[in-house]
């Protein structure tokens, strides 16, 4: 059967061409569910809360976000703000939930907070909150027995069963720029760090944050849409300038009294806070964030002491892994280079760190401690830097064993127990399917090749995963939106070039599905080349690669130096001076891409968005005259002094010690310095962004029109950093398309 033709209508409607794929996966807290979120055939943008029964195998729908939110509800500024922090904006419906006990489940819909009961006869709801502010942030205490949110900048507790509603912090001052139970700008945006407040295991206390944003720059954001434009006062910090001040308190709920913990700011943050049974621990990142520091307190009188640190020359990458165990304190560290698992004894730094895990691989997260088994359970790319898989390893030391199928990437939650796990895997040929597998399974005897089988490999005799159950098996059968499609799917091919300084750099090629070697293609170089990403590797690409694949295009990605998942030395050259080793890094990429026969040199193509719109106009104006025919900047970074201290000044410094860095990394630096002409350039960027704010583009068009230089522009009014909606999506990709095919075609 002949492929149907591909149209970009089709790559944004619904159902979605990537099949269903749920998201938002946790363990009901006695194992017994496997709740999730999952979007609608009908709008692959609005989200309900479905379930996976363990023990019948039966999924169904706990809740229709249409029931509970039957009109859309104008978000508040500050989940505008927090969803696109998360990057989740573009989703409607239920886009959050938190398990109680093991029947009930928060759900946070409309502004208000909804609690769902399993019953023997079907979930039923009660409203908990109904009020014109808009909560957000909410949560089930510990053990079930409260409802936490923040309301107004204040953090409000409901006991769930009085109905009673409690205030645990003061009021917000708005007029003094004070919030509290919150998380700043840069918390939420570069640290990952989306709450200001924290439920000690037994729910006596609440750690909760002071934010003082009043020196904090207020930068008049410009709100554009289509039929109005509102000036936004956003406090935003922006490189070299002053930070927010946090403080760290707690509330005893029971003696109802407050306890001052710790104060930062503006020249340190408060990077992490984490219970481990009964001791909190907070990490503090000093402001060149040069150090990690741990600290500890046990409970009254809350003395604080900082017993753990991590310091690094260039800078220190944050981590979420804090666990409590009997003898020390489990952490990730890169004291050693790469990311890996280590133990403290008893939280003290006068003993030496024990590792777990070592090597030139990373380690990406701790996902569960099985206490019982004595093990510790990991995602992380021991295997190669193209896969993420699942390992376990002894927590008294001893071999790693890979869990996960290879050949795939894979995400993981790991039930309570530790003995199963949900794992979403997907392949350069297999969109993402979701299954419940247990841990502890063995390949049967009769199924492991003999001795002096090439087949046979020593994976075959170590605990593997066993799939019980797809939860979403999204097979590519006759009936996947994409089935119509699949016969002209190609998939890439991957290798590594030479940086430099010797490093390997990975890289992916698409070609078309119907590729004749014989012939010459134009080529899109499509670049991210920022921190904390990583841009090639084995799953399912985006289907817009698809696309552009079969309008005849070669699609080329390349992983720079600077880039995630392969250690301290490979990200540290950028270290005061990005936009330089990750260009010419790119340009060894292009300069392989044009010597391959079938790649026509004079018809290649940038672009990229945020960072890879930055990396996209820094590419071009250092590369050489008549390198690329087009590119394609969407949102980009223009001037480094413009974007926030946390991420900036992490890898250049301040600009007060760096100023030659900000120069040289600067696009009007290279744009005074141009001799030759630009290739043609698409600049792209939403009016509304409040991430890489408008202006980084505004002060581009106006040095490019004084100087001369001719472009074409496309701005979305409303849009944030992120271009969202069906209609929006598809004019985008038409608009970018439009101008390749322009460029590029012959």
């Amino acid at each position: 059967m002949a492929s149907e033709e591909l149209t970009i209508e089709r790559l944004y409607a619904s159902p979605s061409l990537n099949g269903p794929s749920p998201t938002g996966i946790k363990y009901s807290p006695d194992g017994k569910r496997v709740t999730f979120l999952k979007a609608r055939e009908d709008d692959a943008s609005r989200y309900d809360l479905w379930q996976f029964d363990v023990e019948t195998g039966q999924p169904s729908m706990l809740v229709d976000s249409t029931l509970l939110e039957p009109e859309e509800v104008e978000l508040s500024e500050e989940e505008k703000a927090l969803r696109e922090r998360k990057r989740i904006a573009g989703r409607k419906g239920i886009v959050d939930y938190d398990w109680g006990t093991s029947d009930t489940i928060l759900v946070p819909l409309g502004g208000d907070l909804h609690l769902v009961t399993l019953g023997e006869g079907g979930p039923e709801t009660r409203q908990l909150t109904e009020t014109e502010a808009y909560e957000y942030d909410a949560r089930v205490s510990p053990r079930g027995n409260y409802v936490s949110f923040v309301r107004d900048g204040a953090v409000f507790v409901i006991d769930l069963s009085s109905g009673k509603e409690r205030q645990v912090t003061p009021d917000a001052e708005p007029e003094k720029a004070i919030s509290y139970g919150v998380a700043e700008f840069v918390a939420q945006e570069e640290m990952s760090r989306y709450t200001g407040y924290w439920w000690s295991p037994d729910e006596r206390f609440i750690a909760y944050t002071r934010v003082d944003e009043s020196t904090v720059d207020v930068i008049e954001r410009f709100d554009i849409k289509a039929d109005k434009t509102t000036v936004i006062d956003q406090r935003y910090p922006r490189a070299g300038q002053p930070n927010a001040r946090v403080t760290l308190l707690v509330r005893d709920l029971e003696a109802d009294k407050v306890s001052i913990l710790y104060g930062v700011g503006p020249d340190t943050y408060l990077a992490r806070v984490n219970w481990a049974g009964e001791s909190l621990w907070f990490q503090t990142v000093n402001r060149n964030q040069t150090e990690i520091t741990y600290h500890r307190t046990d409970g009254k009188p809350w003395r604080v002491w900082s017993p753990l640190s991590e310091t690094q020359d260039k800078w220190v990458n944050l981590s979420k892994d804090v666990i409590g165990l009997d003898n020390g304190i489990l952490l990730t560290t890169e004291e050693t280079g790469y990311r890996h698992i280590a133990i403290s004894p008893f939280g003290n730094q006068s003993d030496e760190l024990i590792f777990l895990t070592s090597g030139n691989w990373a380690v990406d997260e701790v996902k569960s401690i099985d206490r019982e088994a004595g093990l510790a359970y990991f995602t992380g790319f021991r295997d190669t830097p193209l896969e993420k898989h699942l390992y376990a390893v002894p927590l008294d030391g001893g071999e790693i064993t890979r869990i996960t199928e290879p050949g795939k990437s894979w995400s993981v939650t790991v039930a309570p127990d530790g003995r199963s796990f949900v794992g979403t895997s997907s392949s350069p040929a297999q969109p993402p399917q979701t299954g419940l597998y247990l841990v502890d399974a063995e390949i049967p005897d009769d199924k492991i090749p003999d001795e002096g089988n090439p087949l046979r490999t020593p994976d075959m005799l170590e605990p593997v995963a066993k799939r019980i159950a797809w939860i979403e098996e999204n097979a590519l059968d006759a009936d996947h939106p994409y089935a119509p499609f699949l016969d002209m799917h190609a998939t890439p091919e991957f290798g590594t070039l030479e940086a430099e300084d010797g490093q390997a750099l990975y890289y992916s090629i698409l070609k078309p599905a119907d590729f004749d070697p014989s012939k010459t293609y134009p080529a899109i170089v499509e670049v991210y080349g920022g921190p904390h990403v990583q841009t090639v590797d084995r799953d399912w690409e985006s289907i817009s690669d698809q696309y552009l694949a079969r309008q005849g295009y070669i699609v080329f990605r390349l992983d720079n130096r600077g880039m995630a998942n392969r250690g301290k030395a490979f990200e540290d050259v950028i270290y005061r001076q990005t936009g330089g080793p990750e260009v010419r890094d790119q340009l060894v990429g292009v300069e392989w891409l044009k010597s391959q026969p079938f790649v026509d040199g004079d018809r290649v193509a940038i672009q990229g968005w945020s960072y890879g719109g930055y990396m996209t106009l820094m590419t071009i104006l250092q590369a050489p005259e008549d390198t690329f025919a087009a590119a394609i900047a969407g949102a980009p970074v223009t001037d480094w002094s413009l974007y926030d201290t946390f991420y900036t000044e992490r890898y250049m410094d301040t600009p007060q010690d760096n100023p030659d860095g900000y120069d040289k990394s600067s696009v009007f630096y290279h744009l005074d310095r141009l001799e030759t002409g630009m290739p043609p350039l698409l600049l792209v960027h939403g009016m509304a962004d409040d991430n890489v704010t408008f202006d980084n583009s505004t002060r581009l068009m106006a040095e490019m029109q004084e100087k001369g230089i001719p472009f074409e522009l496309m701005t979305y009014p409303g849009q944030r950093h992120g271009i969202r909606g069906q209609a929006l999506q598809t004019h985008l990709m038409k608009t970018r398309m439009n101008f390749l095919n322009r460029k590029l075609k012959r």
